[in-house]
């Protein structure tokens, strides 16, 4: 019988080692193609001797899965409680938008907590104008818990809305793309805002929410939409049940954050 080492040898590429760079280089005779990892020809598995063990290239293969499940931009992977910036809050006249800012970091520390006790509880509503901030919270608490191994799922709702329009006349499966939004343990709906409502899909949008809140499942909800405003696009039952499921904070500024990066980066 072949060993391990015996079966890939008779499949892996020949290997050549440059004295400068201590990772194995591809030899690729009579190809163009390439790898992304050349210490296991994206085998993850490296070999010495008859032993295999993973390779590397693996826990960042499996971190980038992570994040492709939750469907988070490449953006906002980065986005951490700890780097949340106080300066971007300042008041020449008064503190409440420091203050604002302060209450809600601190919600979404606790949040962040209760969720790696239990997976039940109240949710978030961060509401405000456009650039204050809302985005960034929401994207920290997602990483954090994922960095604990939390499964969420993070969708932009303008993006949801055009997928379930999609699903009502094509083949997608509708009940598939709600399932997973109505029973993740910890859903994350970034911009709730302005757009584009019909009944149908107020309806499926109504149906996550108050699925969520039956099974007492904690959700994330960013929007620049007062609660008012918020009647007027997406239903009184929707609002009241958002209302009864979370926790809610008003985040402001005084000049657009995204502005204020911009201007930082500009100097």
């Amino acid at each position: 019988m072949k060993s391990v080492n015996d079966i890939l040898k008779s499949n892996v590429l020949k290997t050549k080692t440059n004295i400068n760079n201590p990772k194995p280089v591809i030899d690729y005779p009579n190809s163009t193609d390439k790898v992304a990892c050349s210490i296991c020809d994206d085998r993850g598995i490296v070999l010495e001797g008859d032993i295999a063990y993973p390779c590397s290239c693996m826990q960042s293969r499996k971190i980038e899965n992570q994040f492709r499940h939750a469907r988070i931009s490449r953006e906002l992977m980065n986005c951490r409680l700890e780097k949340f910036r106080f300066d971007f809050y300042s008041d020449n006249m008064t503190d409440i938008h420091r203050d604002g800012a302060i209450r809600a970091l601190k919600a979404a520390k606790s949040f962040v907590n209760d969720c790696l006790r239990t997976p039940y509880g109240l949710g978030l509503l961060f509401t405000g104008p456009v650039g204050s901030g809302k985005t960034y919270l929401a994207a920290s608490i997602a990483n954090e818990l994922m960095d604990s191994h939390l499964k969420v799922l993070f969708l932009v709702v303008p993006d949801l809305l055009d997928e379930l329009r999609a699903t009502y006349k094509s083949d997608l499966n509708e009940l598939d793309l709600l399932d997973t939004a109505r029973s993740v343990p910890i859903l994350i709906l970034d911009d709730l805002g302005a757009h584009n409502y019909t009944d149908w899909t107020r309806n499926r949008l109504y149906s996550i929410i108050n699925y969520r809140l039956n099974e007492q499942l904690p959700t994330v909800i960013t929007s620049n939409l007062s609660l008012d405003e918020m009647e007027d696009y997406i239903g009184i039952r929707t609002t009241s049940r958002i209302i009864q499921s979370s926790r809610i904070f008003r985040l402001t500024v005084e000049k657009d954050i995204r502005l204020q990066i911009y201007q930082e980066r500009e100097r």
